[in-house]
């Protein structure tokens, strides 16, 4: 039969700093890794606040890394990085902080080209078909949908 790897807090502490310095880790993450390894409430706790002390866990850094991160590489809009924080559980204070760091003339250029590059590989014919194409692939990444709808109107006539 398997035996699950048990870990003493220690054990369980050096795992989670490597863990935590690898990549940016929110505290669900953390906590969850934790439950992975069978370890007991009290230990978490324990860890958890060790990692915040040491700074290996810092949910603002977090938050930032991420909005950052997803808005440069997968062009994601404001709308998408509040939900998706809000899933990992941060903070309405730390999604706004580190969703104010987007430059807005950046945030804008991002949505136009994003938009266009779009428009070009979409092949519809019906033009009514081809604008809804366009603003649901805009919308389910997450710009705002007076941006998406202002944009499809612009460029679709």
């Amino acid at each position: 039969m398997f035996q699950k790897k048990t870990y003493t807090v220690d054990e369980a502490k050096k795992k989670l700093e490597y863990y935590c310095a690898y990549q940016e880790r929110c505290h669900k993450e953390v906590t969850q890794k934790l439950k992975d390894m069978s370890m007991i409430p009290e230990a978490i706790d324990v860890i958890i606040v060790h990692l915040l002390e040491h700074n290996f866990l810092n949910e603002e850094r977090f938050a930032k890394t991420f909005v950052r991160g997803k808005f440069k590489i997968k062009k994601w809009g404001k709308r998408r990085l509040t939900l998706e924080l809000k899933k990992k559980d941060i903070s309405k204070v730390n999604i706004n902080q580190a969703l104010s760091e987007i430059n807005e003339a950046e945030y804008i250029e991002v949505f136009n080209n994003l938009a266009e590059k779009r428009l070009l590989s979409i092949k519809e014919t019906n033009k009514f078909k081809k604008r809804k194409k366009l603003a649901d692939y805009l919308l389910y990444r997450g710009w705002e949908s007076h941006l998406v709808y202002d944009k499809v109107n612009e460029l679709i006539k």
